[in-house]
């Protein structure tokens, strides 16, 4: 498999595992964090994630 393809397939399940945390986890809370907020922090790391591949599979169709 392409690394490009890879890198935003990865990018994008980070994103729907941080979307479940954020959604499902408001009722839940830990000492140290809660996970609604870890879910935001992955949904956003995905979506970086994601875009980079996106760019990544734009640049290497261009060459």
């Amino acid at each position: 498999m392409d690394p490009a393809r890879k890198t935003f397939l990865t990018g994008l399940a980070v994103l729907v595992i941080g979307l479940a945390l954020w959604l499902f986890g408001t009722d839940v809370e830990i000492v140290v964090f809660t996970p609604s907020k870890i879910g935001v922090v992955m949904m956003v790391l995905g979506a970086i994630e994601a875009a980079y591949g996106l760019y990544r599979m734009a640049r290497s169709e261009r060459a």
